[in-house]
């Protein structure tokens, strides 16, 4: 089983398990070893379907105000928290092909691994959502058929993508793409960089 195989079974599994409750509150029971990769897709796919589920709640348009800025702090912390795994995940890659010497004329690809491997943690989730869609008995027969015709895209969308990671793993491994990490240095999260916080702490 290549990487992809074993991220996109892990993720599944992970949207299968929060579905169980389908609670944003229920805490996670993650199935796999101590400081295994399994585990950390594990955490950070549940960190994305929680969030899918926050997003919903939060478009009610007859939602309380002040449950809509609860809210959409949970989501700004739960950005950071997914920001944080990914960085996490890059550094696991870093260390994997730690022995790994770039070729003089390696090329840096446009996102790192764990960046790729994200956009297949929320593709997992389109392709599940879109599928209950695809297969609602209470909706129409003409949306039924649009949400497959969609996720026929989405099902192609996970091949290619899976194509994608898979090569750029092995182009690290045989030197033909230097990876190279950088960290996202969010600033809306940080009382020192965000000027409606640092300009109110100011005031006082």
């Amino acid at each position: 089983m290549n990487f992809t195989e074993t991220a996109w079974k892990v993720f599944n599994q992970s949207i299968e398990d929060y579905h169980v409750f389908d609670d944003v509150n229920a805490l996670i029971n993650n199935p796999f070893e101590k400081d295994s990769l399994e585990r950390i897709l594990y955490a950070k796919n549940w960190i994305d379907t929680v969030q899918w589920h926050l997003e919903d709640i939060i478009r009610d348009e007859n939602i309380d105000p002040a449950e809509a800025l609860q809210l959409k702090r949970t989501i700004d912390a739960s950005n950071q928290k997914r920001t944080d795994l990914v960085e996490f995940i890059d550094s696991w890659f870093l260390t994997k092909f730690e022995n790994i010497t770039p070729k003089p004329d390696a090329k840096i690809n446009t996102e790192t691994p764990a960046w790729a491997v994200d956009r297949l943690s929320i593709l997992a989730l389109k392709v599940y959502h879109m599928s209950l869609e695809a297969n609602r008995e209470s909706a129409s027969e003409e949306h039924r058929a649009n949400c497959q015709a969609k996720l026929d895209v989405l099902l192609n969308q996970k091949e290619d993508l899976s194509t994608s990671i898979n090569q750029l793993l092995t182009d690290i491994e045989s030197g033909n793409v230097k990876m190279k990490v950088y960290k996202q240095m969010k600033m809306y999260n940080d009382d020192s960089l965000n000027p409606i916080l640092y300009q109110k702490g100011q005031q006082k």
